[in-house]
């Protein structure tokens, strides 16, 4: 009899190794339904990591969007599960014991099935709590490998962590091969050690497609006994992402195991809607390159996940590092040519901190440290002269063991700072914390929410949250995506005046009747709602109201938004004055 493969459908991640942001609640919930129709999926990966931060940096509530694009697969009897970082929890830094415990709760309540929890150094401290969290909230614990090569990560040293973490309750492991560099060979042994001695745990493989070497991962786990196979699709697999389900469902089929069939129809409705959501807004945040493969990246061992935002903090440093190189009398560097420098300096500075396996927060720690060394060599300043409290932290075990030993100039440089290296219970760096936030919420008159989703989020994602509910969130994503378009059309050849010609050709101008303030929301008292403005690309219908002017006599006079449409662009920011005749906002009518 063929032995049965099943495939998960990792939506959210795709989205995050190609770049910053994630889908709009409202376009989750347009894909699930096709997703579903595909009929090859038994699970979904559907929030967790940066899910919820990405929906609060758009001024959303990353909570009605769990719950939204959990629902179609709920009922459809397709699990859902979510990424967690251990002791990290939603975050890139350590959260305290009893808001990590609450997680649990409210995404089981929210409708996610599994929690995939990972420590990026596998230490067992950091996994084991959150497998007792997520049994006792209701939730199944998939305990994770974080998948890397070094001297140090055998299959040996693997099944040793597995073994405790079986122990420790979970019936379920992961293999997160971040990267995509683990060796197949090693991938498939450490499979066959673990089934061999739990046949009953189920083992799913998550590999990245970056250095190519993915499917013949697929493979050889799949012969050694992995049930689960984490994929992608069109357009968005492969690159940095991970391999297209059509693909890796064929390989399997003809390599004998019993796998699902796909409805290519809704296939390429799920293609098609992620295409349109990839020109709508998402593809002015990607980097190109993020849709190719590099075997470079067997060398610095980068994950997929965080190169959308390395890209970006690439191009971010190369300004200051160009600029210090042309003081100097030296050629400045190509993007090219620096992400390779930036390559090597990780492959240097990787084992020097004790080879943890590249995954969040330690491969944006290693990616930093490598990035600053460049820029503090441009200033003709030593390596290692510029790292946070966070990155110390990772060096000095504060946030866990590290599989190897921290290299002596580092070990000389913590002493000179007066640093401390600790082989402590990385938690108990962290007391519980949620009493303030419930606290403060009393205080602000702020709702907890259904299951105390609100006062959860608040607490795991305290800054964002605060400029969410203020509105500055959904301000600052406003300019940055209408910064993103003309950029784009810059690099398209169009000057300024011809970006605004033709953003302004293509749609309407909503005219200011009267002089006043700009009000888009407004409570029962007719005041003004924090400072929020509509997002780009926000519909209207014909004659709905675009906002109010609150004139000298403090009338509000309603405002439509002409024939409806999109929203292209925002001239008049809410709480704004225009006098009359001046153009609030542009509307580009539905073809």
């Amino acid at each position: 009899m063929k032995r049965k493969v099943r495939f998960s459908l990792v939506y959210r991640d795709m989205w995050q190794s190609s770049g910053k942001y994630q889908p709009r609640l409202d376009q989750l919930v347009r894909v699930a339904p096709a997703i579903v129709r595909m009929g090859c999926f038994d699970r979904v990966e559907t929030n967790g990591g940066a899910f919820e931060q990405v929906n609060l940096l758009y001024g959303e509530n990353p909570n009605k969007a769990v719950r939204a694009f959990t629902k179609p697969f709920n009922e459809a009897g397709i699990k859902t599960h979510m990424l967690d970082r251990g002791l990290n929890a939603l975050r890139m830094f350590p959260v305290p014991a009893d808001v990590r415990r609450l997680m649990y709760r409210v995404k089981h309540a929210q409708g996610v099935d599994i929690t995939r929890i990972f420590c990026g150094l596998n230490d067992v401290r950091n996994i084991i709590p959150s497998i007792k969290y997520a049994l006792e909230g209701g939730m199944t614990p998939q305990a994770t490998l974080c998948i890397t090569t070094s001297p140090i990560h055998t299959a040996e040293y693997y099944a040793n962590i597995a073994e405790q973490l079986i122990a420790a309750g979970a019936p379920e492991i992961c293999l997160k091969d971040m990267a995509g560099i683990g060796q197949p060979a090693m991938l498939g042994q450490l499979v066959g050690m673990i089934k061999s001695k739990h046949p009953e745990v189920i083992i799913q493989y998550h590999g990245h497609s970056g250095p190519g070497l993915s499917m013949a991962s697929i493979l050889e786990v799949c012969k050694a006994g992995a049930d689960v196979i984490d994929t992608a699709i069109e357009p968005l697999s492969w690159g940095k992402v991970h391999p297209d389900i059509i693909s890796v469902q064929s390989m399997l089929k003809h390599a004998g195991f019993d796998v699902p069939e796909i409805n290519m129809d809704a296939y390429m409705e799920a293609r098609k809607l992620t295409q349109e959501f990839i020109d709508d807004f998402l593809g002015y945040f990607m980097n190109p390159s993020n849709k190719l493969m590099s075997s470079l990246l067997l060398g610095c061992g980068l994950p997929g996940g965080m190169m959308g935002s390395m890209m970006a903090d690439l191009t971010g440093v190369m300004a200051a590092i160009n600029a210090n190189r042309q003081k100097a009398g030296q050629e400045p560097y190509s993007e090219d040519a620096l992400l390779v420098k930036l390559f090597d300096e990780v492959a240097y500075v990787w084992p020097r901190v004790g080879y943890p396996p590249l995954v969040t927060p330690f491969s944006q720690y290693v990616k930093n440290i490598a990035l600053m060394n460049l820029l503090t060599e441009s200033m003709g300043k030593p390596r290692y002269s510029m790292m946070d409290d966070s990155i110390w932290g990772m060096i000095l075990g504060k946030s866990g063991q590290l599989p190897g030993d921290v290299a002596p100039e580092l070990k000389e440089l913590a002493q000179e700072k007066g640093f401390e290296f600790t082989t402590a219970d990385p938690q108990s760096n962290y007391p519980d914390d949620l009493d303030r936030f419930i606290k403060e919420m009393e205080q602000n008159g702020w709702d907890r929410g259904q299951d105390d989703e609100e006062l959860f989020e608040f607490a795991m994602h305290e800054s964002q949250y605060r400029d969410y509910k203020s509105g500055i969130a959904k301000e600052r994503f406003n300019k940055d995506l209408q910064a993103a378009k003309e950029k784009d059309m810059q690099k398209k050849g169009m000057n300024l005046a011809d970006i605004a010609a033709y953003k302004h050709a293509q749609s309407d101008a909503v005219v200011a009747p009267e002089t006043g303030t700009v009000l888009y929301e407004v409570n029962g008292e007719g005041e003004a709602v924090a400072s929020i403005s509509p997002a780009i690309g926000q519909e209207y219908k014909e004659g709905e109201r675009l906002c109010y002017i609150q004139n000298h006599y403090g009338q509000m006079v309603e405002v439509p938004a002409c024939l409806g449409g999109k929203i292209t662009e925002i001239c008049v920011e809410q709480g704004h004055k225009v006098s009359k005749g001046e153009t609030i906002a542009y509307i580009r009518r539905n073809s």
